[in-house]
């Protein structure tokens, strides 16, 4: 297994859609001044939070159940920031749009940015022929509230090439993940 550079990456984006939209650079200014970057990296990607966001709530005092999980759990928010309450979580999606190819694994670990802050960014790995915008969850790991910025870099996705391609694709066993689009909540 390798991980793929830079320029494997634009050229991936550049001839099979396999990120969209796409920043072939790293971007660091945005309108209103420094951001948190994104785009590409040396070894990586660095992906956009979308201002759509679901922010746990607790008011329902109900546990929290994979299998059965209370949609009512979460307050649905849109804006240019997301303030996430302390102890607590909420769940997000990329910017941009993702076509993994049948020989690629995806790794996404969160930016340091955020980690230094105590904000911690989980992704399940991104499988070979999945497609779809990546829902990211965030912990407030802190006792304070903690915010997270829209349309800025938020995570870092490590593409993995193996020596051979899968016998079996997330597409091949239908996934139940595939191609969602916007903030997605467990399935079962």
């Amino acid at each position: 297994m390798s991980i793929k550079s830079d320029k494997w990456i634009r050229r991936m984006a550049r001839e099979h859609g396999m990120i969209e939209p796409f920043e072939p650079g790293q971007m660091r200014t945005g309108p209103r001044g420094r951001i948190v970057s994104y785009g590409v990296s040396s070894y990586g990607y660095d992906v956009r939070c979308a201002d759509e966001f679901k922010i746990f709530t607790n008011i329902n005092s109900t546990i929290v159940d994979p299998k059965a999980f209370d949609s009512k759990s979460f307050v649905d928010f849109k804006g240019a920031c997301c303030v996430i309450p302390p102890n607590s979580f909420a769940l997000a999606r990329t910017v941009e749009y993702f076509r993994i190819p049948r020989n690629i694994l995806v790794i996404c670990l969160g930016k340091s940015t955020y980690a230094r802050c105590g904000i911690i960014v989980n992704v399940t790995p991104l499988e070979p022929e999945w497609e779809g915008h990546v829902t990211l969850e965030f912990s407030n790991t802190t006792p304070l509230p903690a915010k997270i910025y829209a349309n800025e870099g938020v995570a870092q996705m490590l593409f993995l090439e193996s020596d051979e391609v899968c016998e079996t694709s997330y597409r091949d066993r239908g996934g139940k993940y595939q191609g969602q689009r916007g903030v997605t909540l467990p399935k079962t």
